[in-house]
């Protein structure tokens, strides 16, 4: 993040803010869970929970597209890869939520709301991951709890029990945060540019591309910071060791060196080389997963909706970090047969 985050609290513990070969090792534990053949062996069990969600939705003809559908399937999706009670779903996202916005504070400070949120975040995840260290259950955070880390890289021993609250923490948030602003901006994109809805409708071999298209628009991580660690020049202008550097995505996914008409959104755009999921080792580790659930819901409104509209405003949260929605009033029309 842009301000200073605590050494030896976020910064070097937390998995994105972690330097080889340490982080590596670390990847390498939780990987299996979210690789193609785990994702492909979820993914009946992905749509038959995308089916409720929007089969309710559908029924009732309107929404918040964020809370009942947007951050849901996500939730369910990252509370059945962690091993997380489904039934706990929605405390952890009042408390990361809670965490992630500023409604009710500046940067650099904090509340008594977002204390407390961080507190029971942090007593949650501390009582499951003792349960996770004493049983053998087969999910992503048992992985990373009972697996080694080789010799040599960073300690040659299993993760901390610091590493491991951080990681709980940050997949709780990544799981939920990031693909639910881009579902919801890749919704308000199509009510926006209907003629691309239609072609959706028309097409559904599109989707795949316009899930593409959502994640370099909504661009919902917009930037990540480093620190150099050696002299550099970028295009003229020198960085020195220890400079802090802000990598912006968002303008990168706007390109025009890279991309044709970039201020365009198209369904059909190909190639598309954007950066929402980052870049070199710290890609975004969950980018199958998030693509898997963006497909699902899109392809289950095409199934229901002949026509969406946004019903209301947007409301953002306030955040120097995410491109994000609170809610965001939805509504629907059944579908009806596909148009020529």
């Amino acid at each position: 993040m842009i301000e200073d985050l605590p050494s030896g609290f976020a910064a070097g513990v937390l998995l994105n803010m972690m330097d080889d070969p340490r982080h590596r090792h670390i990847r390498r534990l939780v990987t299996p869970s979210v690789s193609p053949r785990a994702l492909a062996a979820m993914e009946a069990e992905l749509r038959e929970r995308t089916d409720a969600i929007l089969d309710t939705v559908a029924e009732r003809g309107a929404c918040d597209l964020v809370t009942d559908v947007a951050a849901e399937l996500p939730l369910q999706a990252i509370a059945r890869l962690l091993g997380v009670p489904q039934g706990d779903r929605h405390r952890l996202f009042g408390w990361v939520n809670a965490t992630l916005d500023y409604d009710d504070r500046r940067l650099g400070e904090t509340s008594t709301r977002v204390q407390a949120a961080q507190v029971e975040l942090f007593r949650y995840g501390a009582a499951l991951l003792v349960e996770k260290r004493r049983s053998r259950t087969d999910d992503l955070l048992s992985a990373a709890v009972r697996g080694p880390i080789p010799s040599g890289a960073g300690g040659g021993e299993p993760l901390t029990e610091i590493e491991q609250q951080m990681l709980f923490n940050l997949l709780i948030a990544a799981g939920s945060e990031t693909t639910r602003n881009s579902i919801a901006l890749g919704f308000a994109a199509l009510v926006r540019h209907p003629d691309q809805w239609r072609a959706l409708r028309r097409d559904r071999s599109l989707v795949p591309r316009a899930v593409e298209e959502m994640l370099r628009w909504a661009s919902s991580t917009p930037y990540n910071r480093r620190t150099a660690t050696r002299n550099a020049e970028i295009r003229g202008i020198p960085i020195r060791a220890g400079d802090k550097i802000t990598l912006w995505w968002a303008s990168a996914n706007r390109d025009e060196d890279v991309f044709r008409d970039p201020f365009r959104f198209d369904v059909r755009r190909d190639p598309n080389p954007h950066l929402s999921l980052g870049h070199g080792n710290h890609f975004c580790l969950g980018a199958n997963l998030a693509r898997l659930e963006m497909r699902l819901v899109f392809e289950g409104l095409l199934d229901r909706s002949s026509e969406i509209a946004l019903d209301g405003p947007i409301e953002w949260t306030r955040s120097n970090k995410h491109t994000g929605v609170r809610h965001m009033p939805a509504a629907f029309v059944r579908a009806t047969e596909i148009p020529s």
